[in-house]
């Protein structure tokens, strides 16, 4: 089916669930958790084609970690899905109100954006995620998954439809494009008017690519080349922890941190320690010569490396002298994702968080909780690096816009 088609039919049932209850979406949700769960072999069995075939392609265990389906991950996926249920609904949410003057009421409400498109890679609990999302927040969703999840994506899109139309809502709220075809996204960025908003998911060339070809309005979700400046005060132990958990807990996610900077007073001390639990961890160390110095390990940095996001056991670091100089460094190289300051001084703090430009900035805490679900959003559709319409991790709020409604007795201008 064309992308055209699929979106003419995803606007009707948009219009569908634009007006449906907070209780009918809940239990849509219940039951897309429920399905997700009892036909986990079925999932787990299509998912097991995409991970071998990208065995044999050649492709980096960071990006097999991110596209790998097990049964522990889709009851977590299901879970994701029922605590969007027990989320607030957005829609109606009035934003602001006032009785104008003249005695006209005015409010300006939430509403669904209508048909939400997805460009994404290699992630099928993306898949997931954003067909509950979209769903509670009243949208109607396109997705288009890469093609070595093309396995994972469609099990679980048909087991989705399925669960929702039991439900009573239309199954078209979930469709699936096509991935086979490079066609398919270039359909899906024109598709102005049938199409309400784009968001693409994946690496930069692929949000680059559909933020400049686009005549769909896109929300732009950023990649994540993430900082942990760990400044001359720092409780290093501490830092230490953050930076291993930032780093290794999962590196192949956008949270993930990819740069470390220590403060020249405390890198005598702090870098030995830090150099020998990375090599203990598995992880490369791009560094500056006064960090190669420190540990044979150590591959001498490039330039590249320090505006790269590794999204692997890779990270580069680099000794500076304040913290003016860690903020210079992080304005040039940062992508305004995620960026963290390890100190024990207030004020330097307050300093980082005001001047540092990122959708979040962390004061003695890890990038990786930059999240939807840590955030208590519940599962997000992305983190927003851009400036207008949302920032940060989009929950259900920034997957709708707003409309006024007036209300007058028979008022005329």
């Amino acid at each position: 089916m064309s992308v055209t088609e699929l979106a003419q039919r995803a606007r009707v049932a948009a219009r569908t669930l634009a007006t449906a209850t907070r209780a009918v979406k809940d239990d849509a949700l219940i039951a897309m958790a429920d399905a997700l769960v009892t036909r986990t072999d079925e999932i787990v069995k299509a998912n097991g084609l995409d991970v071998a075939a990208a065995r044999e392609q050649g492709t980096s265990e960071s990006i097999i970690d991110r596209l790998a389906l097990t049964p522990a991950r889709l009851v977590a996926i299901a879970d994701g899905l029922r605590q969007m249920a027990a989320l607030a609904d957005p829609v109606g949410e009035v934003v602001r109100g006032s009785t104008l003057p003249n005695g006209l009421q005015l409010r300006q409400v939430r509403v669904p954006f209508g048909v939400v498109g997805i460009i994404y890679e290699a992630r099928p609990n993306v898949t997931a995620d954003a067909a509950g999302l979209t769903l509670k927040s009243g949208n109607a969703v396109l997705l288009r998954g890469s093609s070595s999840a093309a396995n994972s994506n469609a099990a679980i899109v048909e087991v989705l439809r399925e669960a929702i139309a039991k439900t009573g809502l239309p199954a078209d709220a979930v469709q699936l494009v096509d991935p086979s075809s490079r066609e398919t996204v270039r359909d899906l960025m024109r598709a102005r008017g049938l199409v309400d908003v784009l968001i693409p998911r994946g690496g930069a060339g692929l949000i680059r690519s559909v933020v400049e070809d686009s005549t769909v309005p896109v929300i732009e979700t950023g990649v994540g080349n993430c900082h942990i400046y760990v400044d001359e005060t720092a409780d290093l132990d501490m830092a230490l922890s953050i930076l291993l958990n930032a780093k290794t807990s999962r590196p192949s996610v956008c949270n993930a941190a990819e740069s470390l900077l220590v403060h020249s007073a405390v890198a005598g001390e702090f870098l030995p320690v830090a150099l020998a639990a990375f090599r203990n961890a598995g992880v490369t160390v791009h560094g500056t010569p006064d960090v190669a110095v420190l540990d044979e390990a150590v591959v001498p940095a490039t330039e590249e490396d320090f505006a790269t996001e590794y999204l692997a056991l890779e990270i580069s670091v680099a000794v500076v002298d304040s913290l003016d100089e860690a903020i210079e460094h992080i304005t040039r190289y940062g992508t305004g994702h995620s960026e963290a300051i390890v100190t024990g001084s207030l004020a330097a703090a307050n300093e980082f968080t005001a001047r540092v430009d990122a959708a979040a900035v962390l004061v003695n805490a890890s990038t990786r909780f930059v999240d939807g679900g840590e955030f208590g959003f519940g599962a997000e559709i992305g983190i927003s690096t851009q400036k207008l319409h949302a920032r940060g991790p989009m929950g259900l709020p920034e997957l709708t816009s707003t409309k006024y409604v007036v209300m007058g007795a028979g008022h005329t201008r």
